[in-house]
Parts: C-alpha cells; sequence; structure tokens
C-alpha cells in the first residue's frame, strides 16, 4: 500500500524560505511521477509542482521562480523547496503521486502540512 508522508511545514514571515519533504514507501519510487498540491481555506485544491519519473518538472505559474521541486530516488523522497514566500501561499500543502507507473496523473494522497506565511 502506497504511503506518502510529508513533513517541513510551518509558520514564516514573508520572504522566508521553506522546504517541504515527502517520504514515500509501499512501492518502487522511480517510476511514478510524484506533486505537490495545495489547499488555502474557502478554496479548492490546486497544483502546485510536479516531477515525472525522468525529472522533468511543471509548475503553476504563480510558483514559477520562487518554488523548486526535485527528487532523490535513493530515497524515494520529493522536496518542495519554498522561497521569497508570500501570504497568499498559507494553505495545507498535500504529496500525491500516481497510481500507474509512467503516467502523470495523481490517485494517492499524504495527510498534508500546514504552511503559514505572516506579512
Amino acid at each position: 500500500q502506497v504511503q506518502l508522508v510529508e513533513s517541513g511545514g510551518g509558520l514564516v514571515q514573508a520572504g522566508d524560505s521553506l522546504r517541504l519533504s515527502c517520504a514515500a514507501s509501499g512501492r518502487t519510487f522511480t517510476t511514478y511521477a510524484m506533486g505537490w498540491f495545495r489547499q488555502a481555506p474557502g478554496k479548492e485544491r490546486e497544483f502546485v509542482a510536479g516531477v515525472k519519473w525522468n525529472a522533468i518538472t511543471d509548475y503553476a505559474d504563480s510558483v514559477k521562480g520562487r518554488f523548486t521541486i526535485s527528487r532523490d530516488n535513493a530515497k524515494s523522497t520529493v522536496y518542495l523547496q519554498m522561497n521569497s514566500l508570500k501570504p497568499e501561499d498559507t494553505a495545507v500543502y498535500y504529496c500525491a503521486t500516481g497510481r500507474n507507473s509512467y503516467t502523470y496523473t495523481y490517485d494517492y494522497w499524504g495527510q498534508g502540512t500546514q504552511v503559514t506565511v505572516s506579512s
């Protein structure tokens, strides 16, 4: 059974940085896309960043140039480096992965980690 465990959230000030981590277990890590989503209060969950099995990345326009997603296949972990944080980045951040190899879909989700950015 796939398990995703996020960590690294917290309370920071605008302009600060945070790095989120997501440790995956329960299956081979290398052939699956990994992604980060977020959900702010009263809003729908939205895509933040994704990294495919071949390390190709994709970002939401709102975070391009500020956030970087990366993966460490040896540790079965995906990271989200968040720089120049803004109050509008405040949300619960979720790690996600797909059910099938070599597909860019998201079917499994972690429990989420809270990121709060004060102005």
